[in-house]
């Protein structure tokens, strides 16, 4: 997993900018309490800008290469086999990790495992249709050539979670000054190129199945109506 491209997008002046518009995006989207379990995978080194690590103190940042802020705690360990029960998390964030991840399918399935029922998950990554992102890309031979990863598309990632039986019930679009949302029913699959970034908050549902009990077949009844006008009752009328 090859993130220089990420690390070296950010200190360029657009990458400067949309490091804070994901830093205040994450700050709001953090609804958990502080006493639940959050697991960030994939170090970024700034995430006391959005989480206070004196306050979460359940707040944990997953990397290989054991990156991450100081004040968190740490757990050196592969995306793609968390070292985790099942069914032990609260809140997952995933800034920028499934693009640099060569097992990124494998990543998924170990985040819906480990991820409890009704809990939440962020995915951050950059919009494979914007203009600048392929300019930078084609052109800083210094980024190019440290890009070992794949752009993944919004539509792709909806498609994945439907898969693993989440519910999107936020998507983000990270332009050159603010933060475009959507929710619910509203969210599109349509392609910006206008976007750096962008954002997909679900949810993780777990339904349970009903038996179906089977009904008892009843013998039929005859059920006379209307005996009034039967024809023996017309017979004793006349008689």
């Amino acid at each position: 997993m090859k993130r220089n491209f990420l690390f070296a997008w950010y200190q360029t002046p657009r990458g400067k900018l949309l490091q804070q518009l994901e830093a205040e995006y994450l700050q709001r989207s953090i609804t958990v309490s502080c006493q639940q379990t959050i697991l960030q995978i994939g170090g970024l080194g700034w995430e006391s800008e959005f989480i206070d690590c004196s306050l979460y103190k359940n707040f944990t940042v997953l990397d290989a290469k054991s990156l991450g802020c100081d004040k968190a705690r740490k757990i050196q360990a592969k995306a793609y086999t968390l070292p985790l029960q099942s069914n032990s998390v609260d809140m997952i964030i995933m800034p920028h990790l499934l693009e640099f991840d060569a097992f990124r399918f494998q990543t998924m399935r170990e985040v819906e495992r480990v991820l409890k029922p009704e809990g939440i998950v962020l995915i951050l990554n950059f919009n494979p249709w914007s203009l600048w992102v392929r300019y930078q890309f084609l052109w800083d031979k210094k980024m190019a050539d440290s890009w070992g990863g794949h752009f993944i598309s919004r539509p792709r990632i909806l498609d994945w979670l439907k898969l693993l039986n989440f519910e999107v019930i936020v998507s983000s679009e990270f332009g050159l000054d603010a933060v475009k949302s959507t929710h619910g029913k509203f969210i599109t699959r349509s392609h910006s190129f206008t976007s750096t970034a962008y954002a997909v908050k679900a949810i993780k549902r777990r339904y349970s199945l009903i038996p179906l009990t089977p009904v008892p077949s009843l013998s039929p009844r005859l059920i006379l109506t209307n005996s009034l006008n039967s024809p023996t009752t017309q017979i004793n009328r006349h008689d």
